[in-house]
């Protein structure tokens, strides 16, 4: 595992924490047909926790364990901003925890 995967396996540890304090942690996983949308963010089927939660995770712990090719741009940030912008929360930690991870795998910041 290189440097960069466990830089990323650091910081994924750290986002569900941060999820799990604030209570954006669902035990209950949304159907088969939800989590198979094809819009950005699975924006018709799933809330942006959710998709966090049971794509964007699981999909970054899958590279890490397999020490696969990391993705080159990633930018959640901004979704994760805007989100958390219109529902009132507290959310800096977890938006910055995002930031992280798209500065770590976008080649060109």
């Amino acid at each position: 595992m290189n440097d960069k995967h466990r830089q990323l396996a650091a910081i994924l540890v750290s986002l569900e924490q941060q999820m799990r304090d604030m209570m954006l942690w669902s035990e209950t996983m949304p159907s088969i047909a939800a989590l198979s949308s094809r819009e950005p963010f699975a924006i018709d089927t799933l809330s942006f926790e959710q998709w966090l939660q049971f794509i964007f995770l699981p999909r970054l712990q899958h590279l890490v364990e397999n020490k696969a090719k990391l993705p080159e741009n990633c930018a959640v940030s901004p979704m994760a901003e805007e989100y958390f912008r219109k529902r009132g929360e507290n959310s800096r930690e977890l938006i910055e925890l995002l930031v992280a991870i798209d500065r770590l795998l976008t080649t060109n910041i």
